[in-house]
């Protein structure tokens, strides 16, 4: 039998399978659906300090391959998660991810020395946020933002610091270094893609935000590139996602370089596909002599 395992940050996690943020509620949700001893991890549901109530109008909307939302960060806040929320999905037998996004640097930094506090395994941090200070342009365009919010958050992260990137960067190889010389621990990519779609009968867009988020299996192959890119650019680890629907999927990510991967749009399509997708790894490594995932990470760049 295949050994999934993977050493991630000086912990070793379960498999190379992480739930991603805002796919998988906080976890107990799925506890009698998969065994959630399996994953890598679950990433809760992204955060902010205070809060807020998400975006007005439709928010979801399926597409060829693909599905656009348009949520918001609608979640209960920092405090909230913490009484409420982290008890049981600390329960679920698999590391705690808290996904953290704010509008200002102070709210980072604030949110963050509250989740570290209250025990939480690895903190993402989600600089796809507008940051209010400069404009409402996010936090993961500009490397110079990206590296001072980082930075200031380095300063009171006292758990592995992953950095969820976005797709909108002005130029990822920089961005990834970027954020590696502040202090990130990792690297996750990549979030939601930037889209539009019409509604003909309205004439109008169907978001009321107008530019809404694009996943699943229709960015894969551009998510791809972009893990691929940054493994080449910085030497901490980076965690892949974007469109994972099957073992195959993953593995390519795994043989781009990935340490691990996330799967995030797959869940609202299969409720079991993080563990069905972990099994199809462990097939795949048994069919093909493949021990551990050590053995193929990063092979198809030899």
């Amino acid at each position: 039998m295949a050994d999934l395992r993977v050493n991630l940050f000086g912990r070793q996690l379960a498999g190379p399978v992480i739930a991603a943020s805002g796919t998988f509620g906080f976890g107990p949700e799925y506890a009698d659906i998969e065994d959630l001893t399996r994953l890598g991890g679950i990433s809760g549901k992204g955060l902010t300090l205070y809060g807020q109530p998400g975006n007005p109008g439709e928010r979801l909307l399926e597409t060829p391959s693909g599905l656009m939302n348009s949520i918001g960060l609608q979640n209960p806040g920092v405090e909230h998660f913490i009484r409420h929320e982290l008890p049981a999905m600390k329960q679920c037998g698999t590391s705690v991810w808290a996904n953290l996004g704010g509008h200002t640097v102070e709210e980072n930094v604030e949110g963050v020395r509250m989740l570290c506090e209250a025990g939480v395994d690895v903190l993402e941090l989600n600089i796809s946020c507008p940051n209010v200070k400069q404009g409402g342009l996010a936090f993961g365009i500009r490397a110079v933002d990206a590296e001072q919010v980082v930075s200031a958050v380095r300063g009171v992260c006292t758990v592995p610091l992953v950095v969820k990137l976005s797709p909108q960067a002005e130029n990822l190889p920089d961005m990834c270094r970027a954020v590696e010389a502040a202090g990130a621990d990792g690297i996750s990519l990549c979030n939601t893609f930037q889209a539009c779609a019409i509604d003909l009968e309205k004439r109008r867009p169907v978001f009321d935000n107008i530019f809404a988020g694009l996943s699943g299996p229709a960015i894969r192959p551009i998510a791809l590139r972009m893990v691929w890119q940054a493994v080449g650019a910085v030497k901490i680890p980076v965690i892949g996602l974007g469109g994972i629907l099957t073992g195959a999927d993953a593995l390519e990510f795994i043989m781009a370089g990935a340490a691990a991967v996330q799967v995030g749009t797959a869940n609202f399509l299969d409720p079991t596909a993080c563990v069905r997708i972990t099994r199809e790894i462990g097939e795949w490594m048994d069919a093909h002599g493949v021990a551990t995932l050590d053995e193929i990470r990063g092979c198809a760049r030899n």
